[in-house]
């Protein structure tokens, strides 16, 4: 007999393999579209989680081991001037600020936790289903195929990203820089013992392909340069990669799957970066893919019990519950964006102010934390 889905996911990254496992907790059949091999290639991703990814992913048992999920006990960022901004955990009462998770032990672990799971199958190609959700990333080709406008900003920025050794330890401190045009975090991690960062560095599009010809030690002092020397020497651990960065949102994010130009009875929503992308400064990318991925499941699993998982009014209320949360983050990141690659000085002087201003606001800079730890 030919096997029936519920729902078919097209993307097995990580916020399609965290669908995946959530929809099968709610007993709904799920076909998962998408290799589980590991991406060939060395693969330098790593991101800053918040406590809302970390509780959610510790519910499906596939929060990585200790050695590749580095707490942030304290972040450190820094303006062009004299503009400074410091946050603790202890001040806010928490045991990290965010944590800096290795991607691939990430997807290791879901990937593990999807082959034990008998609710979801992966398949090769898509399948029929009542509802397919789209998790392929920012330039989804179904998305494309399904005529949805994806409305994009490109910065005139790209992000290099690779892993670093840095002399001093890094105290379990994430630093920032904004400068000149780029912005660079380094990212605390658990190898070397406590001597490794992860590298995120948004530099002026024309810089990017320039730095990314360096030799390794050229690179390496740019590098340890640009973060005014903060860690002592920095030493390329790893292979470098990099990305155009821009800010885009699909106009449209759920709809009724058409055949002949007519609605059908199945349909099709977007989640993560096939529905959104915001700059990484913050690093809160992948909290809002995940933070789409727990409310598009909670939405489905709340439905009256006449609804089909694919009736679009009830995918509806997942839309609009996203948009809002993305709203002001959005926002945020791009003003922040805008404001700092700015060189003329007035803007220098304001940034800098600002910081200053906010790093004094008490209350305002104690909320602001809370929301981006995903403390709401």
């Amino acid at each position: 007999m030919p096997q029936t889905f519920d729902v078919c996911i097209r993307g097995a990254g990580v916020v399609g393999h965290t669908l995946a496992l959530l929809l099968a907790r709610e007993r709904l059949r799920v076909a998962l579209v998408g290799s589980s091999a590991p991406a060939s290639g060395p693969d330098v991703r790593a991101y800053a989680l918040n406590a809302a990814s970390r509780q959610l992913l510790e519910s499906l048992r596939t929060w990585p081991d200790a050695i590749h999920a580095c707490p942030v006990l304290q972040m450190q960022v820094r303006g062009d001037q004299d503009g400074a901004l410091d946050f603790d955990a202890a001040s806010q009462g928490t045991e990290a600020l965010a944590w800096i998770v290795d991607v691939p032990a990430l997807e290791t672990r879901l990937s593990e936790a999807v082959r034990y799971q008998p609710q979801v199958e992966r398949v090769t190609a898509p399948v029929a289903a009542p509802l397919t959700i789209i998790c392929e990333g920012r330039a989804s080709q179904t998305r494309a195929e399904l005529g949805v406008d994806f409305e994009v900003m490109p910065y005139a920025q790209h992000a290099i990203a690779t892993r670093l050794v840095c002399e001093q330890p890094h105290g379990y401190t994430a630093r920032q820089w904004f400068a000149q045009g780029s912005i660079l975090a380094l990212l605390p991690l658990e190898g070397h013992n406590g001597h490794e960062v992860a590298v995120v560095w948004s530099v002026p599009a024309e810089q990017a392909a320039p730095l990314l010809a360096l030799n390794d030690d050229a690179f390496s002092q740019a590098i340890t340069e640009a973060s005014q020397g903060a860690l002592g020497t920095l030493t390329l651990h790893a292979a470098r990669s990099a990305w155009p960065l821009q800010q885009a949102q699909a106009e449209r994010w759920c709809g009724p799957v058409l055949h002949h130009g007519q609605p059908s009875a199945e349909s099709w929503v977007l989640a993560g970066d096939a529905a959104h992308n915001v700059h990484p400064l913050a690093g809160q990318g992948l909290n809002l893919g995940l933070g789409d991925a727990q409310a598009l499941a909670r939405t489905l699993s709340q439905r009256e019990d006449w609804r089909s998982v694919a009736d679009v009014r009830l995918l509806r209320r997942y839309e609009r519950e996203r948009k809002a949360a993305l709203l002001p983050v959005g926002l945020l990141m791009d003003g922040l964006q805008q404001l700092f690659s700015r060189p003329e000085a007035p803007l220098q002087a304001l940034r800098n102010w600002g910081m200053n201003s906010f790093e004094r606001s008490g209350p305002l800079k104690h909320w602001m934390a809370r929301r981006a730890m995903g403390s709401h």
